[in-house]
């Protein structure tokens, strides 16, 4: 792999632009990449900046038609860059930035192609009537991601089950969705959206939406939110095994960031109508205490002792 030192300064702008995007748009994220070494987390800015777009494309006021359209040319873009067809001097800079991330580092960028998959759920309405049609859109706009990220990240050769090391930042990745999907409710609401399952909706008398500060009339909106919660909890489970496969610094960045949506969950579960009326968030003393704990690679070792007292 090159040192940092020999990229451009075209690329570093790139980069820089990234992070800049980075630290504007997502703050958890931005709190965990800080953990990591320079080359990892410019590539990791690479891939939110990227991604942010497709996301943006999705969320935006555009009509549908305009929508597939963009998210088609972004597509394109992708696939120049999945062949190397940028140059450094290119006017895109989150191209020129993802094109050398992908140079230094064995990322499956086909996993963009997913997330481009998952707006355009989004863009067509799509919604899901049980747990196993959400997990589809899951992987797709977060599973991915832990897939991709992977790929920064790395895993040393040789390690007890490191084959299932993408299945387990998956599986984390649909842990942190179905985090923010709990999160979001009142405000998806508010666009028309919906996402946790039909069933579980009609289940616990929720089946005509979240409209207010107040949970449905004759529902059991708390029980819902335990339900998820402790699915959410599973993934968590499952998927903080990819733990152990990492090195030192980008576990405790994926320690960091899965730490913080913990708590979040945490949160919620201790006042399950506090999402309806605005957004849960964490102070930043939490985020520090939660990056000093990943750091430290607490988190890390227990799941290592977890995962060896299961073992055969």
């Amino acid at each position: 792999m090159e040192e940092l030192d020999q990229v451009s300064a075209p690329v570093l702008a790139a980069y820089s632009y990234c992070e800049a995007v980075t630290g504007q748009q997502a703050r958890n994220f931005a709190y965990g990449i800080r953990l990591l070494p320079t080359d990892k987390r410019n590539a990791m800015s690479a891939l939110y900046a990227f991604s942010r777009r497709v996301d943006d494309i999705g969320d935006g006021s555009l009509p549908p038609e305009v929508k597939e359209k963009r998210l088609g040319e972004t597509r394109a873009l992708l696939a120049r860059i999945s062949a190397g067809d940028i140059d450094e001097d290119d006017t895109d800079p989150v191209a020129v930035a993802l094109t050398d991330a992908a140079r230094r580092f064995p990322i499956p960028l086909g996993g963009l192609d997913e997330l481009i998959d998952g707006v355009l759920m989004d863009v067509h309405e799509a919604t899901y009537e049980t747990w196993d049609d959400l997990k589809v859109y899951c992987r797709c706009v977060a599973g991915a991601i832990g897939r991709l990220s992977l790929g920064v990240f790395g895993t040393p050769s040789g390690a007890h089950d490191a084959a299932r090391a993408p299945e387990y930042a998956d599986t984390l990745g649909l842990a942190l969705q179905l985090t923010n999907i709990l999160r979001d409710v009142r405000e998806d609401a508010g666009n028309g959206r919906t996402y946790l399952p039909a069933e579980d909706l009609a289940k616990f008398g929720c089946g005509d939406g979240f409209h207010s500060a107040a949970p449905p009339p004759g529902s059991d909106f708390s029980g819902l939110v335990h339900f998820e919660v402790r699915r959410a909890r599973a993934l968590f489970a499952e998927g903080y095994r990819l733990l152990p496969h990492l090195d030192r610094r980008s576990g405790a960045c994926v320690a960091a960031m899965a730490g913080i949506y913990r708590r979040l969950l945490d949160r919620i579960e201790r006042d399950p109508c506090a999402v309806l009326r605005g957004r849960v968030s964490l102070p930043g003393h939490e985020k520090a205490y939660v990056a000093v704990r990943g750091l430290s690679g607490l988190d890390a070792r227990h799941i290592s002792r977890q995962t060896a007292r299961r073992r055969p």
